[in-house]
């Protein structure tokens, strides 16, 4: 079945996924996973002026990113294309390879995902074939309204394990991104997903090189759980909303599906990630940011 007939076609989870969702104690009461994106989507990506994603180097690792451009840089031309012009900064891009995206307004809390791969890149940007689409809730998600200001590159700074300033930014936190990406023998149904984890600061346990990162009640998709299951390689997003920095870190996860009261306040289970690497892009986020307010869901949440 296609949109254009009028039906409606939805996606099945992978196998990972279900043996996630078995693990946690229940799965979705509902799942609208299209192979398409409908217009409401389409033109919810049309309005963003900047889109998190996940792509996946050269090692396999997935890596967490976020692009940025003027309201418009994205559109979608058909229900299964997205468009997204202008320079473009992630590791990975690649014709043909997987992508994960994730439209999220501050603003508002609304999120959208659209899952596929690159079709096409040329000098103006690149063009992305939609396999999967499907919205989120608003839980957890801090609300913040963004000014585009001018900044200037600098080189981008590597380090192993975690810096003193990536610890500070990390516990500071009450935002941050997570890329995953399923194991090939997930099929068609598989592939790279970004996804978006909120909290109280402090809600990121930090012990030494590893962070210990609560998981909360939420959409019971599983959709990073799944995909961590069968391949724990993770790469993670970190924003300093004050200077623009981005904080990108890689790592492997390992899911502690019953803590025993371990962790904050509103934990279902755990997810420790040991970080091998990371790289800091100072300035990189082109917008100042006034904080607005926490979500309600988060406020009912712990810290470490």
């Amino acid at each position: 079945m296609s949109p254009q007939d009028g039906s409606e076609e939805f996606l099945a989870f992978h196998g990972d996924e279900l043996a996630a969702q078995a693990l946690g104690g229940a799965g979705p009461k509902s799942a609208r996973m299209r192979p398409f994106m409908p217009d409401q989507h389409r033109e919810f990506f049309a309005g963003l002026p900047y889109l998190f994603v996940a792509t996946m180097d050269e090692q396999g690792w997935p890596v967490a990113s976020v692009l940025s451009g003027q309201p418009g840089f994205v559109q979608s031309p058909d229900p299964v294309t997205l468009r997204i012009d202008g320079g473009y900064d992630a590791e990975g891009l690649a014709a043909g390879r997987n992508i994960g995206l994730l439209g999220l307004d501050l603003t508002n809390r609304r999120r959208n995902r659209a899952n596929g791969y690159v079709s096409a890149i040329d000098e103006r940007g690149l063009t992305v074939r939609v396999a999967q689409s499907f919205g989120n809730c608003a839980q957890y998600i801090q609300t913040r309204q963004p000014t585009a200001v001018a900044r200037a590159a600098v080189p981008v700074e590597r380090f192993d394990g975690l810096d003193d300033a990536a610890r500070a930014l990390v516990h500071a936190a009450d935002t941050f991104f997570v890329a995953s990406r399923s194991r090939a023998e997930a099929g068609p149904d598989g592939g790279l997903d970004m996804s978006h984890r909120g909290g109280r600061p402090g809600f990121v346990g930090i012990d030494g090189n590893t962070l210990a990162i609560p998981d909360f009640r939420g959409n019971r998709f599983y959709n990073t759980l799944g995909n961590l299951l069968g391949e724990p390689r993770a790469g993670l997003l970190f924003i300093d909303f004050a200077t623009g920095d981005l904080l990108q870190l890689q790592g492997h996860a390992e899911i502690d599906w019953m803590p025993g009261g371990v962790g904050p306040e509103g934990a279902e289970r755990l997810w420790r990630v040991n970080i091998e690497r990371g790289w800091r892009r100072r300035g990189a986020f082109p917008f100042a940011w006034a904080f607005g307010d926490y979500a309600p869901t988060t406020l009912r949440t712990g810290v470490w």
